[in-house]
């Protein structure tokens, strides 16, 4: 296998035109931090790694947005932001190893979902390589500026199977003057459940609304089934804050350095899992916010939970024991995916068990951007 890290995004397309010409097949990358989510990422005759695209190409920290190359590193992307106080709210795991392409390729968001959405809130334009060895834009630097964004979206979630993402285009959100943490811990998840729904149905506005049952929160040395809380703002916001959910039961609050620290873990609690556990498998599983409690209450398993946006991850030491759950949640219809998977086992496991009608359509953009199935074969749970 070649071994290709081009220098600029130019060379990254010549080198995938090459490619297609000869037909050999190729692994597509940054930092290939994710190698173990999604499908398998097999051999190929060609490796290439976008990991040489690090330029910060344009930043106009007051119209909020900026253009990066794809190879970037996501913590020093943060990081850069953040001496404006500024920031791209993704929230991704592996952040520290993680390129802002493989974060957006694979479609990574966290806890601030709940307010601020997935990538395709925040991207506003993108450049990619074809196999055609030619570089398409799609939308621009304009937060409103909308044509051409259907064509950057196809690449959000991807996983490198159509093009190979050079230059991503984000609009900006300024840092909230203050912020807090209420952790509310629960008995049992109904209790839990229950003071989800009062702060859903009330003005408040919380960044993240989290809940982690009682194994995945003992993993972060907490106990119960825990709620937690992330509030932004002005002062009085979060005092407000502090008075509504303090009558939702005992809430200890986190700021500073320590709320950082609590946040990260969660952040990177599969990363941690995964670390831990090489023969682990984690399942992802996108609920309404009223039947989440049913999928939270089916795991057995250590499970975060995105209680304000209906996804839940759960997290099983062996794969039989996911397959086992998998099995259980299609018969009850639930859109639930085995996101990570020791390598060897991904040949044998229904990763994506009911991906639904729109499969056919994505099989169809795949011949349209790879006709000869050559790009990153597989990786979208054996289905591209």
């Amino acid at each position: 296998m070649s071994v290709l890290t081009p220098q600029t995004p130019q060379e990254l397309a010549e080198a995938l035109g090459a490619a297609n010409g000869q037909k050999q097949t190729v692994t597509l990358g940054g930092n290939f931090s994710k190698n173990g989510m999604a499908g398998p990422s097999g051999n190929s005759d060609v490796l290439i790694s976008t990991s040489g695209l690090r330029q910060v190409l344009k930043y106009e920290p007051g119209d909020l947005t900026i253009s990066v190359e794809a190879g970037l590193s996501y913590r020093d992307f943060s990081a850069l932001l953040a001496e404006r106080r500024q920031m791209v709210p993704l929230d991704p795991p592996f952040a520290g190893e993680g390129t802002v392409g493989g974060v957006v390729a694979a479609n990574l968001s966290g806890p601030r979902r709940r307010l601020y959405g997935t990538a395709r809130d925040m991207v506003i334009g993108m450049k990619f390589a074809t196999l055609e060895g030619k570089i398409i834009q799609s939308g621009g630097m304009v937060v409103k500026n909308v044509a051409g964004l259907d064509m950057a979206k196809l690449m959000i979630g991807s996983f490198g199977t159509l093009a190979a993402i050079t230059v991503v285009n984000f609009k900006l959100i300024p840092m909230p003057l203050v912020e807090k943490t209420f952790l509310l811990p629960y008995g049992s998840l109904k209790e839990a459940v229950a003071a989800r729904d009062r702060i859903l149905r009330s003005v408040l506005q919380p960044q993240s609304v989290d809940l982690l049952n009682t194994k995945a929160s003992a993993r972060l040395g907490r106990g119960g089934v825990l709620l937690a809380v992330q509030a932004g703002g002005n002062a009085a916001v979060i005092d407000r804050y502090a008075r509504e959910l303090g009558a939702l039961g005992s809430a200890m609050s986190l700021e500073g350095a320590e709320e950082a620290d609590f946040w990260q873990q969660v952040r990177e609690f599969t990363p941690s899992f995964l670390k831990n556990c090489p023969e682990g498998c984690v399942v992802r599983v996108s609920s309404t916010i009223t039947g989440l409690a049913e999928v939270i209450g089916s795991l057995k398993a250590p499970c975060v939970a995105r209680a304000g946006s209906g996804i839940a991850w759960g997290y099983f030491e062996r794969s039989e024991e996911a397959a086992r759950w998998m099995k259980q949640a299609v018969e009850k219809g639930w859109k639930a995916i085995i996101e990570f998977a020791p390598e060897r086992q991904k040949q044998t496991l229904e990763l994506w068990p009911l991906p639904g009608g729109d499969l056919a359509v994505m099989q169809r953009i795949k011949r349209m951007f790879d006709p000869q199935n050559l790009l990153n074969r597989g990786r979208l749970y054996r289905h591209l």
